[in-house]
């Protein structure tokens, strides 16, 4: 498998492909489906709620938490996390931006 060569693309084009790719996966969905749910931090029950092992859980929230979607304190000897709404706020403007693009009625194909 070759490079992703991301440098040949621009800053923007790159962070539209890291956001697209955090939602590429199901289980990201639904933590983050979760923590706007219970509109507070949650503190290790999410192998409950979302019924998948703890190291996967953890390796979701730490892409999450990379993106800056979801932000973690460290409570004890848990962490917990919480939807990061500034970070949260500046993905959806940039995604809206890029979805909000519409095809002109051109004849083509």
């Amino acid at each position: 498998m070759g490079l992703a060569k991301t440098e040949m693309f621009t800053d923007l084009q790159n962070e539209i492909a890291l956001f697209a790719k955090v939602f590429g996966h199901p289980a990201r969905v639904s933590i983050l489906q979760h923590l706007f749910k219970i509109n507070s931090c949650v503190c290790g029950d999410l192998v409950n709620e979302i019924g998948l092992a703890q190291p996967t859980i953890s390796q979701h929230l730490k892409e999450l938490k990379h993106l800056g979607l979801i932000k973690g304190n460290v409570e004890g000897t848990s962490v917990c996390y919480c939807i990061d709404t500034e970070n949260w706020t500046k993905m959806k403007e940039v995604m809206l931006q890029f979805l909000d693009q519409d095809v002109s009625k051109s004849s083509c194909c």
